[in-house]
């Protein structure tokens, strides 16, 4: 369906974000392109969408070459959407004019036509209570979605997503996750750039490792994130490593927890204060609290820092009795509770993979003492 062959692109300032690159997107396949921040991913997308034009190569959809002059972008656009990470919906539109519009001025389609179209597809998504509200009356989440359904009431092949969940809160990241993944069973091809590696390694069939300007590695999800052949995607894979803890006992060996946590952050560069400050939260919500309420306590967490974003997660999932983070009666807890650079979500789970019934999202950003 795609082919891409030796595509170049320099800007004017010197940098080359992509140097080589060769490619084959078969029809159907599910692509996440993964990497380092810089090497590239973003502006690859954008080539493929004529958004950026190459410097020089070829990419041919569909046996015409979108680079040639005199090709109709607009016809080739009519079957390749793009998601990008920021939204990019019209703020003094509703959600229902946002996802009309555009079928009414490049399909053709008649009011009624959009109008049945968007509903459809809001519903779908799970926001057809927000017809008639702003982008700006909803949340970040929802917004993500409201551009997905736009994208996908242009009847697209393709559908290209530039980083889909990485300016939305923790929180909100599983519910556009859940929309994409109902997208990867209706047969259409789909390129991913994400930072989200679990999601990458479920949702797709192929992975494409970046590094300097080129397809570094390829190959499958277990490839990729099992066996890396290559030097610098064994790094990369290896920095992303994240620590997972089954706490089913009050006698869980938190000391030991301790030492391998300090030693992760230790690896990563991540401040001492910050990992103590998860600790504490681990400690007080986990141990104290929701360990305490059962003699066979079921509590699963799960670590991980992005270094992209600086942010260091905690997921706790959990069955048994709700506990309501704010009840916490640790003064120390209450006070980081209060901290900017904390924050937490908790929700009830319908249909976990797993078969928790909890969820506890914290997260812990980093803010230097100005000198």
């Amino acid at each position: 369906m795609i082919e891409i062959k030796h595509l170049r692109k320099e800007f004017d300032d010197d940098t080359i974000p992509l140097k080589d690159i060769n490619v084959t997107i078969n029809k159907g396949d599910i692509i996440s392109i993964i990497g380092p921040s810089g090497t590239g991913k973003s502006t690859l997308l954008r080539c493929i969408n004529m958004l950026t034009e190459p410097t020089s190569g070829s990419i041919i959809v569909d046996g015409q070459d979108i680079t040639e002059r005199g090709c109709n972008l607009n016809e080739v656009r009519k079957h390749m959407g793009m998601v990008f990470q920021s939204f990019n919906l019209f703020g003094h539109l509703t959600v229902i004019e946002n996802i009309m519009n555009p079928q009414i001025t490049l399909l053709k389609r008649s009011r009624q036509e959009a109008y049945d179209k968007a509903m459809y597809l809001l519903q779908s998504v799970g926001l057809a209570s927000k017809v008639f509200n702003y982008p700006d009356e909803l949340s970040g989440g929802q917004q993500q979605r409201i551009a997905i359904a736009r994208t996908l009431a242009m009847d697209p092949d393709i559908i290209l997503f530039d980083e889909p969940t990485s300016a939305l809160d923790p929180s909100m990241i599983g519910e556009v996750q859940s929309v994409i993944k109902l997208l990867a069973n209706t047969g259409r091809t789909m390129m991913i750039v994400t930072h989200e590696m679990d999601f990458a390694r479920k949702i797709s069939n192929r992975i494409l490792f970046m590094y300097d300007g080129e397809i570094y590695e390829e190959g499958t999800p277990k490839e990729i994130f099992e066996n890396p052949k290559k030097e610098m995607t064994r790094k990369f894979i290896q920095r992303l490593s994240s620590l997972t803890y089954r706490i089913d006992s009050t006698e869980f060996d938190i000391e030991a927890m301790n030492e391998e946590l300090h030693s992760y952050g230790e690896k990563l560069l991540i401040e001492a204060e910050r990992l103590s400050k998860l600790l504490l939260a681990l400690e007080e919500i986990c141990i104290n609290n929701i360990a305490s309420y059962s003699d066979t306590p079921d509590i699963l967490v799960k670590i991980e820092y992005s270094e992209k974003s600086d942010i260091l997660s905690m997921t706790i999932k959990y069955n048994g009795e709700y506990f309501d983070v704010n009840s916490c009666e640790s003064k120390l807890f209450k006070l980081l509770l209060q901290e900017p650079t904390t924050s937490f979500a908790q929700t009830e789970l319908k249909d976990d993979e797993l078969g928790y019934q909890h969820q506890i999202i914290m997260s812990f950003k980093w803010q230097e003492e100005s000198k």
